[in-house]
C-alpha cells in the first residue's frame, strides 16, 4: 500500500447556510464511500505565499491523503470527489517514503 496525495484545484464555495450543508453532506459520503483509505482528510486552503522561485501557484482549494495499491486505485477513489462537480480537478500524487 502507498500513500497519495489528492490536491484539489478550482470548483466554489457553497454560498448560504442550506448550499454549505449540502457541500459539507456531499463530502461526507464521498469520505464515507473510502473508508480506510482515508489517512488524513485534510483540509481547505487559506491565503498562501511563496518562498523562492516567484508566486505561488494560484487556484490550490485543499489536499486529503489516502493509501490506495497503486496510483491507479488512487485516482479511482479520486473520480467521484465533490470538488469535480463544481467545475473542480484533483491532481493525485503518489508519495515517496524516504525512510526519515
Amino acid at each position: 500500500m502507498g500513500k497519495y496525495v489528492l490536491v484539489y484545484s478550482g470548483g466554489s464555495m457553497a454560498e448560504g447556510e442550506e448550499a454549505q450543508a449540502a457541500a459539507m453532506a456531499a463530502w461526507g459520503a464521498w469520505f464515507g464511500t473510502l473508508g480506510a483509505a482515508v489517512v488524513d482528510g485534510g483540509a481547505p486552503f487559506g491565503p498562501s505565499s511563496a518562498v523562492g522561485g516567484g508566486a505561488a501557484t494560484s487556484g490550490l482549494t485543499g489536499y486529503s491523503i489516502l493509501e490506495a495499491d497503486s496510483l491507479d486505485a488512487a485516482v479511482g477513489l479520486a473520480d467521484g470527489c465533490p470538488v469535480l462537480a463544481d467545475g473542480g480537478r484533483v491532481d493525485v500524487y503518489e508519495t515517496i517514503d524516504v525512510g526519515m
